[in-house]
C-alpha cells in the first residue's frame, strides 16, 4: 500500500484490482465534489501506473537530455544542404534559424502544459493535452490518427534506414554477398524488436544515450570529412531553378519543409516529461527543461555544420543524391577511407535501433492502455511482448514489400507538421487563456496559423510532386 497527498488530505492506494474494485462505477449524490474528484484522480494515476510511458517516474535531467536527443536528431538533418541549393546559403541559413527557434518555442508551450499547478493532474501524452484543450470528437481522431501515424511512419522509416545501411556496409564496404538485402532487412528487425522488450520509457534511458552519442558521431563524422576533403570539382553555388513560376514556387516550398522535417520529436516530449518525478517543490517541467536545453544546445551544433559545411562542399551538386550520406558515398568513396565509410553506417545502423523504441512507444502504451482499461489489470508479460513483436515485424513486412516513393512520404509528413508548429500554440491558448491582445496571445495565434497555412502549402506541393512524378512503388524489392 502507498500514499499521495491530495491537497492536505493524505490518500492510500491498494496495488491490484483491489483498488478498481474499490472504486463505484457510478458514484452516489451524498459524494461531495472534492471526493468524486479524489476518487476520480486516484483512478487517473493508478491507469497511469500502468502503462510503459508513465509506470515509471525515476528520471532526471540526464535522462531527459538523453531522450530528448535521441529523438531530436536523426538523418533528416542530413537532407539540410539540399534545402540550401534553392533557397540559397542566407535564406537558408535564416530559415534554418527562424525553424530552430519556433520548435524550441513549441517545445517550452508543451513543457508548461504538462502538469496543473493547481490540480497537480499530469497529462503524460500528447493526445491527453489535446482532449483537455479541444472537447471535440473530430479533433481528437485527426490528433490521434497524427501521433500514431508519426509513430509508425517513423519506426517505419527507421527500419528502412537501418536495414538499407546495413546492406549497405556489408555488399559495399566489407564485400560480403551472403546475406540477401532481405535477410539483412530481417536481422535488423529483430535487434530492433529484442532492444523494443524493455519494459517502459524510463528503462530506456541508456539506450536513447547510445542513440544521442551515435547520431551526434555521424553527423559530425559527415560534415568534418566533408569540409576537410575540402569542394569537389566544379562546384558551383548558384541556387537551383526549376522550369516554370509554378515549379519554383513548389520547390521553395519543398526546401523550407525539409528545414522544417529536421526537427522531430515534439510528438514524444509530454511522454519523455512523463518519466520525470514531480512534488510540490519541483515540478517535472523542472528536470525536463535542463534536459532539452542540453539536448537542443547539441542539435544546434550539429545540424548548422552539416547545412552550411554540407552546402559549401558539394554547392548545388548535392541537389541530385539524397542528403550528405549518398554524397559521401559518391563523391568521396575513393579518397576517404573505407574504415571511415564503414564507422559512419555503424553509427547510423545503431541509432536507428535505438531510435526505434522511442518512437514506438506511444503506440504500445496505446496497445496497452486497451488492454488495461478493459481489464483493470497490468498488461501480460507475454502480451507485452507479442505487441512490440507484432509491430516490430508489421514494419518489417510493410517495408520490405510496399517500399514507396518520396512523394508520398513528403505528402503523409507534411499532414502532421502542425503537431511541432501550431497544435502546441493552439492548445496553450486553450488551457491558459492569456489575456487577449498581449504579446504572447498574438504570438502563439501568430505562430498557429502560420504553421497551418505552411502545413497546407506542403500538402499541395506534396500532391503536385506525386502528380508529375508519379508514385514508384518498387514491391518486394526493398531499398538497398
Amino acid at each position: 500500500m502507498s500514499e499521495f497527498e491530495i491537497g492536505s488530505a493524505h490518500v492510500a492506494i491498494t496495488p491490484g484490482s483491489q483498488l478498481i474494485s474499490s472504486i463505484p462505477r457510478f458514484i452516489p449524490g451524498p459524494l461531495s465534489s472534492p471526493e468524486r474528484y479524489a476518487l476520480g484522480l486516484i483512478n487517473h494515476r493508478f491507469q497511469d501506473g500502468l502503462l510503459p510511458i508513465s509506470e515509471s517516474r525515476n528520471g532526471n535531467k540526464y535522462y531527459a537530455a538523453f531522450h530528448t536527443l535521441c529523438s531530436g536528431i536523426g538523418v533528416q538533418a542530413l537532407l539540410l544542404p539540399v534545402a540550401f541549393t534553392t533557397l540559397g546559403p542566407t535564406w537558408g541559413v535564416i530559415s534554418l534559424c527562424v525553424a530552430f527557434l519556433w520548435q524550441l518555442f513549441t517545445i517550452c508551450l508543451l513543457l508548461q502544459l504538462h502538469e496543473t499547478s493547481d490540480t497537480r493532474i499530469r497529462y503524460s501524452r500528447y493526445i491527453q493535452v489535446f482532449n483537455v484543450a479541444f472537447d471535440n470528437k473530430v479533433g481528437k481522431m485527426v490528433v490521434w490518427l497524427s501521433i500514431m501515424f508519426l509513430s509508425g511512419s517513423t519506426c517505419l522509416a527507421l527500419i528502412v534506414i537501418g536495414g538499407s545501411t546495413l546492406t549497405h556496409f556489408m555488399h559495399s564496404i566489407c564485400n560480403i554477398q551472403a546475406l540477401s538485402t532481405v535477410e539483412l532487412y530481417l536481422i535488423f528487425t529483430c535487434a530492433v524488436v529484442i532492444v523494443s522488450q524493455l519494459p517502459n520509457l524510463n528503462s530506456l534511458a541508456y539506450v536513447s544515450f547510445v542513440g544521442a552519442i551515435t547520431a551526434v558521431g555521424y553527423c559530425s563524422f559527415i560534415w568534418v570529412v566533408s569540409v576537410a576533403t575540402g569542394p569537389i570539382a566544379l562546384v558551383s553555388y548558384e541556387p537551383v531553378r526549376a522550369g516554370s513560376q509554378i515549379e519554383q514556387m513548389v520547390s521553395v516550398v519543398n526546401a523550407l519543409g525539409n528545414i522544417a522535417f529536421a526537427f522531430r520529436g515534439h510528438n514524444l516530449i509530454l511522454e519523455i516529461q512523463a518519466t520525470m518525478p514531480s512534488d510540490e517543490k519541483y515540478f517535472s517541467q523542472v528536470p525536463m527543461w535542463k534536459g532539452v536545453v542540453t539536448a537542443y544546445s547539441i542539435i544546434l551544433f550539429c545540424i548548422f555544420p552539416v547545412a552550411i559545411g554540407g552546402y559549401w562542399a558539394y554547392g548545388n551538386k548535392i541537389a541530385n543524391v539524397e542528403g550528405m550520406l549518398c554524397a559521401l558515398y559518391k563523391f568521396h568513396s575513393h579518397d576517404v577511407s573505407q574504415f571511415m565509410l564503414g564507422l559512419i553506417s555503424v553509427f547510423i545502423v545503431i541509432n536507428a535501433l535505438t531510435s526505434f523504441p522511442i518512437y514506438a512507444m506511444p503506440t504500445f502504451d496505446n496497445m496497452e492502455s486497451n488492454y488495461t482499461s478493459r481489464t483493470e489489470r497490468p498488461c501480460p508479460w507475454w502480451l507485452r511482448v507479442s505487441f512490440r513483436a507484432l509491430f516490430g515485424f508489421g514494419c518489417f513486412v510493410t517495408a520490405v514489400a510496399m517500399p514507396i516513393s518520396g512523394g508520398i512520404v513528403c505528402l503523409a509528413g507534411s499532414m502532421t507538421l502542425p503537431v511541432t508548429l501550431s497544435y502546441p500554440c493552439f492548445m496553450w491558448l486553450k488551457i491558459k487563456k492569456p489575456r487577449k491582445y498581449t504579446t504572447l496571445w498574438w504570438l502563439n495565434w501568430g505562430l498557429g496559423l502560420l504553421g497551418m497555412g505552411f502545413s497546407c502549402l506542403l500538402v499541395a506541393s506534396g500532391i503536385h510532386l506525386v502528380i508529375h512524378t508519379g508514385i514508384q512503388a518498387n514491391f518486394f524489392k526493398p531499398r538497398e
